[in-house]
């Protein structure tokens, strides 16, 4: 099962810091997610009100249980996977921060606090004990109904859900930190772009090629080349590997699924084809890497560049 709501770009502004809102999602998982991250001023808010699975987040793996709630800021890097007989249900909501000029004397000190404790917590996972949960599912029930007065009730409630994020943070002594210095939001239009470019290589591994992102996109192929080299210092290729790589270190992560499926899954012709790739790209073979247990610690085996 999945919903979602991509064009309900609800922007709302706490001291000196513009949210948009790109991307809200609820999944059923029947599928993992590969390894990804986000670029600057981007946040992912993650709820699961049932199921179970993993979240793989900078190389450590974190058990997902009814309750669960985190967050991945800039350039975290996280990976999720179902456990297959009680698929995780997920509440996703999407943010991306932009920095405005704005005097300290037009907003409170109330507002630069909320506002420094959520950037200077760019990683964070827990159980959710200040009803974060109870909110996003509210924002979603009032996506659906579109009634009167839908876009003011939701940013309120965007508002109340940075609150309830701040004090779920305080609320754990020994919560988890990353100390990655803040960035500067871009503009609302790379926000989308950057959007576009992350979705399509997140979800869709399996068939991806250049004149079609490049369509998604609305530019040419050569333009489509130059942005990635610009935004990510990578080629198509680079960034089509890293996806498909990514996705089946996951997927190997699975000792119930077979590498034949994992290659299918990826949309190799063999699985000979699909061992080659993955032994150029980490070093190592796909049944090794089974074998030794490497996912467990996730190292990066990638070449440089």
């Amino acid at each position: 099962m999945w919903t979602d709501y991509k064009d309900a770009d609800i922007h709302f502004t706490i001291a000196d810091t513009r949210f948009h809102t790109l991307n809200f999602v609820y999944e059923r998982f029947e599928r993992s997610i590969p390894s990804h991250s986000h670029g600057n001023g981007s946040y992912e808010i993650h709820y699961i009100p049932q199921g179970r699975g993993r979240a793989l987040i900078d190389g450590v793996y974190h058990e997902v249980i009814p309750g669960t709630l985190y967050v991945t800021g800039p350039h975290v890097e996280h990976a999720q996977s179902p456990l297959l007989e009680d698929p995780m249900c997920e509440y996703c909501i999407y943010l991306k921060t932009e920095k405005r000029r704005r005097s300290a004397s037009s907003f409170s000190a109330g507002e630069a606090e909320l506002l420094s404790v959520f950037e200077n917590t760019p990683f964070w996972f827990g159980q959710d004990t200040q009803k974060a949960g109870t909110l996003m599912m509210e924002i979603f029930e009032e996506l659906q109904s579109r009634r009167t007065g839908c876009i003011f009730q939701v940013e309120a409630l965007l508002r109340q859900l940075l609150v309830s994020l701040v004090r779920n943070y305080e609320d754990y002594e020994n919560h988890e930190k990353n100390g990655r210095p803040k960035a500067a939001g871009l503009s609302a239009a790379s926000d989308k772009t950057a959007f576009i470019i992350e979705e399509y290589f997140l979800y869709e591994y399996r068939d991806l090629s250049l004149e079609d992102l490049a369509a998604r996109l609305g530019l040419g192929t050569r333009q489509t080349e130059r942005l990635l080299q610009r935004q990510y210092g990578k080629t198509f290729l680079q960034k089509k590997a890293e996806a498909r790589m990514s996705a089946a270190a996951i997927l190997l992560s699975d000792p119930s699924r077979s590498i034949t499926s994992v290659a299918e899954d990826l949309g190799y012709s063999s699985i000979e084809h699909f061992s080659s790739a993955f032994k150029n790209y980490y070093r190592i073979s796909p049944r090794q890497y089974r074998k030794e247990g490497v996912y467990h610690s996730f190292p990066d085996r990638r070449e440089s560049g």
